[in-house]
């Protein structure tokens, strides 16, 4: 993989599937735990997306790496970062069980009566409000991480421009 586009660092460039991604697939698990009537309509969009910020954490952390390489240890971030993929992880699997599970539910049963989320349904949205609460949290430690390895704790607002 290349280290830079057009002489930009990959990293960043990379990092922003990961910023955007991820929080709008955790928003997406949330939407669904809380509103099992949109599993049916919205479920494998926010499958698809939770798939697709998962595949893009590795390319962030390899983009990472590299640019480590060039520039320095960034510390806190890269440790953060490595431990990102176990929590997207869980929560492609959430997504794909309350899609699965409405579609299970939705199948007829016996009598041609459609069948209630039960006991398996409850626990795996409220499990999907807590892994998605959670990749919320660590999307927001990363980048505050990897903001304050470049910047440090002077925010860019108020960094001396050399003027």
């Amino acid at each position: 993989m290349p280290d830079s586009v057009n002489g930009l660092p990959l990293h960043p460039l990379v990092v922003h599937a990961v910023v955007v991604l991820l929080p709008l697939a955790a928003l997406g698990v949330l939407a669904l735990a809380v509103r099992p009537a949109w599993r049916g309509r919205f479920g494998w969009l926010v499958v698809l997306v939770t798939a697709l910020a998962t595949a893009a954490i590795p390319l962030a952390t390899e983009s990472g790496e590299s640019l480590e390489r060039r520039v320095g240890d960034p510390g806190r971030h890269a440790e953060l970062g490595d431990q990102l993929l176990w929590f997207a992880l869980p929560l492609l699997v959430v997504a794909v069980a309350l899609v699965w599970l409405q579609r299970r539910a939705e199948r007829p049963a016996d009598a041609g009566a459609r069948t209630g989320p039960g006991v398996p349904g409850v626990v795996v949205a409220v499990l999907a409000v807590v892994v998605a609460a959670a990749n919320l949290v660590q999307v927001y430690r990363v980048g505050e991480s990897g903001a304050k390895a470049v910047w440090g704790d002077v925010p860019a607002a108020t960094a001396e421009h050399g003027d």
